[in-house]
């Protein structure tokens, strides 16, 4: 594992990054020559909103994809295996931290150097795909995360969790020591490395949001913040739609608390095995 700085922000001037938009489509490099590249997409009833996505997608980047079917009640698996991607179809629903960590499962046993999560339901942009890889190909970061903040945001995020998002960047950025913009964003770029790290017993089964950047901080790696686009939804219901959105403020804060609580713990052991 690359130990560095834990949390940073990376900045790229409107400008400069409409290039490394042109300049990254096919990531032609030589730190990609031979490399393996996996999308993984957790997806629950998404059937209407896959064709979009997976056609939009491979106009910007020709990468395997893996569709992780969360116990659809709907035609999901049958339109992604018609649209040519891997399906890995879970005998019951295990929420969105578990199917994505299926993902990171199933790319670890088939030996892929990088994954990228994008959401099936077409909020994440796929033209971004190749700007948030290129940090992780360079080997600048073990982790990449799409802000919307830092790029843009086509659509309206509600006040309860717009609150929620700056109350967790507050939390992640105060004990990370590093400044951090959108701890919520789902759509990320990860190495081997990190992939490895999630692919055991590290991941949230449930929201795995702000908590996974405190885990990734505690253990050494190296994050950034990549400037995307992300906008509505195709079609459906969010998972943080209506009262859910307070359920998922209540979750993040447990969780966090119980990361910050492990980290203090293993601290107290170290310092009296050092004794």
């Amino acid at each position: 594992m690359k130990m560095g700085k834990s949390l940073c922000v990376r900045c790229v001037l409107s400008g400069e990054f409409r290039v490394l938009l042109r300049n990254l489509q096919s990531l032609k490099g030589r730190n990609m020559v031979g490399a393996r590249v996996v999308i993984i997409m957790p997806a629950h009833n998404e059937a209407q909103n896959l064709s979009k996505v997976l056609a939009e997608l491979r106009q910007h980047l020709p990468a395997d994809v893996v569709v992780i079917d969360d116990y659809s009640s709907d035609e999901t698996a049958a339109v992604a295996v018609r649209l040519g991607a891997q399906v890995v179809s879970l005998p019951c629903n295990l929420g969105y931290g578990g199917a994505v960590q299926t993902g990171f499962k199933y790319a670890v046993e088939r030996g892929y150097d990088y994954a990228v999560m994008l959401d099936a339901d077409g909020q994440h942009d796929p033209s971004y795909v190749p700007a948030l890889l290129a940090p992780v190909v360079a080997g600048e970061a073990d982790v990449a995360i799409g802000s919307r903040f830092l790029g843009t945001v086509d659509y309206r995020v509600s006040w309860p969790k717009r609150v929620g998002m700056r109350v967790f960047a507050a939390i992640v950025a105060h004990f990370s020591k590093r400044p951090v913009t959108d701890p919520t964003s789902g759509f990320q770029a990860l190495n081997r490395d990190a992939l490895r790290f999630f692919a055991r017993d590290n991941y949230p089964s449930d929201y795995p949001d702000a908590d996974t950047l405190l885990l990734l901080n505690y253990a050494g790696f190296r994050v950034v913040e990549v400037p995307v686009r992300m906008r509505e939804r195709l079609t459906g219901l969010s998972m943080h739609s209506s009262w859910r959105v307070f359920y998922y403020i209540f979750k993040m804060f447990l969780a966090i608390f119980i990361v910050l609580l492990r980290q203090k713990t293993r601290g107290n052991a170290h310092r009296r095995a050092r004794r």
